[in-house]
């Protein structure tokens, strides 16, 4: 990595809120409470919470993760079969953290059985799903909450199957705008940004649940704040949540207990990462998409994006959009253009983890050019910027992650980076101003690319660190 490059990350990390919570000093607050209708057998005697993963139940991986980022107290909502739970965890002297528990009478939904105890609540709150295995850095979850004060900070991530998600949006600044509860209207394209069902909630949001009635988080609560104009954000993060809701997902995230693929995600480990360029890599390049209608996606993408969401490789999309500076599209209009993109995708089990734009122009002057992008930059390609931020954000090791590209630009920035870089079309070659790039890979396509870089071996890796 350049001189320069490195000075480039360093403005990025001093520019990016420093998120490093010693602890979180909070109580936890789990439900637990759920019948788990699709389990079939196997909760007839056990509750969901208690099913076992790797020898051990699911809330016993939460409770864990509680102790070990400092909870103050973990309180344990339950109900079907709560008696369970109860007699198991005790009052947690035995795990290193204070837990009680509180047996619902009736079921109330998430919003009604926390009203219940809301007399136990002191301050800012997280809340569990206990049917979740996850491992999230809860202490800079803490940290981007207390920075922003809204009602409630809401985990989002993308998945492999937004059709059977409650779907999200948010601004650039991270707040909700708006809920997409399934099902959804047919023929619209939505981002693929998923409620994970884990938040931080502020005492003041309990005030809004009426007692002794039937109230859902999700459902009811959390769009009836944002529609009356109060804040509430989405902290979106790549690390592992997965809602154990079908046997299937059972036996997968058994699998990733026992791989250790669970705990590498955490964003305390850096993770490696597929930089994708858009245009002619992932969707048809008609010289500026210009409307979600022209957006088409090439043969074998969603395999191949697929394929590298299986790994532990995250996809982020770095693109150049200089038809925002030009004045043929509005970023409102790149955003639908990407809903599309996202849309496409999630139907066939694919997602990206980030999508990065520069919106600018190289020349400045250009006619037409609209002012506000008039501007010199470090994010435009060939300058590595948008990867940078990656990084900062992400978390990602730059010299284990690759650049795909169908242009010099995407080399160039790659490189500059610090990455391994990947040109697509094997009649590609060297045509830019930026000068000659030659690319540690060739291939044809995307789906070559990845089929080349995710079987690469950890001796085959070191020749090219």
């Amino acid at each position: 990595m350049s001189g320069s490059t490195r000075r480039q990350m360093e403005t990025a990390t001093a520019a990016a809120p420093v998120l490093r919570g010693q602890g979180l000093d909070m109580q936890v607050v789990i439900l637990a409470g759920g019948k788990g209708a699709r389990m079939g057998a196997l909760t007839e005697r056990l509750p969901k919470p208690m099913l076992p993963l790797a020898g051990r139940p699911i809330l016993e991986y939460q409770i864990e993760l509680a102790r070990r980022y400092g909870a103050r107290e973990i309180i344990l909502l339950t109900g079907h079969l709560g008696r369970v739970i109860e007699d198991y965890f005790g009052d947690g002297a035995a795990r290193g953290v204070p837990i009680r528990c509180h047996r619902e009478s009736q079921p109330l939904g998430t919003a009604g059985a926390i009203k219940q105890i809301e007399r136990w609540i002191h301050g800012d709150f997280l809340v569990f799903y206990g049917d979740i295995l996850m491992d999230v850095d809860l202490a800079r979850l803490a940290d981007f909450h207390a920075a922003r004060a809204p009602l409630a900070t809401l985990v989002v991530h993308p998945n492999g199957h937004p059709q059977d998600s409650d779907l999200l949006e948010i601004d650039a600044q991270g707040r909700v705008t708006a809920f997409h509860p399934k099902p959804r209207e047919a023929g619209r394209y939505f981002h693929n940004l998923v409620n994970a069902a884990l938040y931080v909630i502020s005492p003041r949001l309990l005030q809004r649940v009426a007692p002794g009635q039937f109230s859902d988080l999700g459902r009811d609560v959390f769009p009836q704040i944002v529609q009356a104009g109060q804040a509430v954000y989405g902290y979106n993060t790549p690390e592992y949540l997965v809602d154990i809701g079908t046997l299937d997902r059972l036996q997968q995230v058994e699998r990733d207990v026992r791989s250790g693929k669970v705990a590498r995600l955490n964003r305390a480990h850096s993770r490696r990462a597929v930089f994708v360029d858009r245009d002619g890599v992932l969707n048809l390049d008609m010289n500026h998409v210009r409307a979600p209608e022209q957006l088409r996606l090439l043969p074998g993408v969603a395999e191949a994006v697929r394929r590298i969401n299986a790994s532990e490789y995250l996809v982020v999309v770095v693109t150049n959009q200089p038809a925002i500076a030009k004045g043929f599209i509005s970023e409102c209009d790149l955003d639908r253009i990407h809903a599309k993109l996202e849309t496409l995708l999630g139907e066939e089990g694919a997602y990206l983890d980030r999508i990065y734009y520069c919106p600018h122009h190289p020349d400045k002057g250009f006619a037409g050019e609209r002012p506000e992008y008039k501007v010199s930059c470090d994010c435009r390609k060939p300058a590595p910027g948008m990867l940078l931020r990656a990084a900062v954000e992400l978390n990602i090791d730059l010299g284990g992650s690759f650049m795909v590209g169908d242009r010099t630009t995407d080399l160039v920035a790659g490189r500059a980076a610090g990455c391994k870089t990947i040109l697509l079309g094997r009649d590609a070659a060297p045509s830019d101003e930026d000068g000659a790039c030659p690319p540690d890979f060739i291939c044809a396509d995307l789906a070559a690319a990845v089929r080349e870089v995710l079987p690469l071996s950890a001796a085959q890796r070191s020749r090219y660190a």
